[in-house]
């Protein structure tokens, strides 16, 4: 799906990466899409720059983009199934993606404590700490709503805290010999 060229069908919502800004992208803005990682793409626009459209506004892309949403979707769908259990939350925290670089949040280390805990009325409270590529990169707060949201939908999880921390620093040593090969490092 890299590369893939699509025109706007209809005015959609993106986010300017990495700053973080809200703007609309109208019908027949021509986009080439560099991922569909996490049900969310990221696009690059005439002008060079990303813009990162939320997988909901997938059908303003066209057939072939809702198609690939539609197969994370149904994955994150199969997975969220069963007991509680921490891996879940961990697989779950596997699906969020930087919108710049084509590895989740895990890969690149970005990921520095999952804590769960039950709660008194029954389901489990899940910390997560993470930290960003850069301080301060926009689109931090969107990535720890991605976060949220994704861990919201592991069976059993009540509430989530989602905390960022910078110490320590993240640098590429911390990412997985997965994502240094996936990268070039």
């Amino acid at each position: 799906m890299p590369h893939t060229p699509v025109t706007t069908v209809r005015d959609v919502e993106a986010l300017q990466i990495p700053l973080g800004n809200r703007m609309t992208l109208p019908a027949g803005t021509r986009l080439v899409v560099q991922q569909t990682l996490g049900g969310q793409i990221t696009a690059m626009t005439a002008r060079g720059g990303l813009v990162r459209v939320d997988g909901k506004d997938a059908d303003a892309l066209g057939p072939e983009i809702v198609a690939e949403v539609a197969r994370a979707a149904a994955a994150r769908a199969a997975a969220a199934e069963g007991p509680f259990d921490e891996q879940k939350v961990w697989d779950a925290l596997g699906t969020v993606y930087d919108p710049e670089i084509p590895a989740s949040i895990v890969e690149l280390g970005l990921v520095y404590l999952v804590a769960s805990e039950p709660m008194e009325g029954g389901g489990h409270r899940v910390l997560v700490n993470m930290t960003l590529t850069a301080p301060g990169c926009g689109i931090g707060p969107i990535l720890v709503e991605d976060v949220r949201q994704k861990v919201l939908g592991v069976p059993g999880v009540e509430d989530v805290a989602v905390e960022l921390v910078f110490d320590p620093p993240w640098d590429p040593s911390r990412m997985s010999e997965a994502a240094r090969l996936q990268l070039g490092f």
